[in-house]
């Protein structure tokens, strides 16, 4: 079996990659182009960043892509399956994880987290005051969650604890306890916080935008531990900065790493560098995911795939 790693991944998932047959990693960023039409590889292990797109795939000859990420929107799925390449991710592992980091995202953002620690490192904190650094609440506050797979299902069971509302917007029908399912709409005009849970598609491409957030209430939050460009952050920005909400929690940018002009200016945000997954036995398991699903590709057999029409 011959594997190209794009980026080293944790332990075990090099150990087992080396076990199972030959492994390139490049010293610095490959032309993914190249390597996928060399014809050298069985499989490439990719990471979120690294993209595949049609023109990329295009004379690929592999038999699959292994990405070390629960999403996949890197990569053009129906370009691979054109072209008879299987493509693998790693859902479930990271789903506690990330539903911890919106639910820190949730309590930071509403009581000034941020705001908070600077205020005290810089000297200012010089004893209690009734007024000093007031925040929301969370306990009795609307939880509304756009889309409801495994993370936003985590999330609400979370939120249910605190006593939050939840609210979510489904496709199917909703068989969580104390979970109610509404429209899009209703989601959006009614949540004091509202976080999103969906994929990166065509259709949820800037699903929140300046309509979206002037409808939103003036007191409301925006989380997102979901995929950059769901927000148009231009649009968040100016929301952000003219009080039409109140403060926004998130762990993922429209251009990451970049972020809109002024976003990390504004005080009424917490900003985290996309650590949804980051404990150390959530990467392990990962890797240890992404690395067997790049073996059972390599060797044809069958494995868990987001496009089970390509060929094997």
């Amino acid at each position: 079996m011959r594997f190209f790693v794009t980026t080293p991944l944790p332990e075990p998932g090099m150990t087992l990659l080396r076990e199972a047959g030959t492994v390139v990693v490049p010293e610095r960023s490959p032309d993914l182009a190249a390597v996928c039409a060399s014809g050298e590889y069985d499989v490439v292990v990719a990471q979120l960043t690294d993209v595949f797109d049609a023109d990329v795939l295009a004379g690929a000859r592999l038999r699959g892509i292994s990405n070390y990420a629960v999403g996949y929107d890197n990569i053009d799925v129906v370009a691979a399956t054109r072209r008879g390449i299987r493509v693998c991710n790693t859902p479930s592992v990271l789903t506690d994880a990330t539903a911890d980091v919106a639910m820190l995202l949730i309590l930071a953002t509403a009581r000034r987290c941020v705001e908070a620690d600077a205020f005290v490192r810089a000297g200012r904190f010089t004893g209690w005051e009734p007024s000093l650094l007031l925040g929301g609440d969370v306990s009795g506050a609307s939880l509304g969650l756009a889309g409801f797979g495994r993370i936003a299902r985590a999330v609400a069971r979370r939120a249910l604890a605190f006593g939050m509302t939840v609210r979510c917007t489904s496709r199917r029908p909703v068989d969580e306890p104390g979970v109610e399912r509404v429209d899009w709409d209703e989601l959006v005009e009614r949540s004091d916080f509202l976080s999103l849970h969906v994929p990166l598609t065509a259709e949820t491409r800037h699903l929140v935008d300046a309509s979206v957030l002037r409808r939103m209430k003036r007191s409301a939050i925006l989380i997102n531990t979901a995929r950059g460009p769901i927000v148009d952050e231009r649009a968040l920005v100016e929301a952000l900065r003219s009080g039409e909400i109140a403060g926004a929690g998130l762990d993922v940018y429209e251009d990451e790493p970049r972020l809109a002009p002024g976003l990390a200016d504004l005080p009424n945000t917490t900003l985290l560098p996309h650590v949804g997954s980051a404990t150390r036995s959530v990467r392990a398991k990962m890797a240890e995911s992404c690395a067997r699903n790049a073996i059972a590709l390599a060797a044809g057999d069958a494995v868990r795939v987001v496009n089970p029409e390509a060929a094997a």
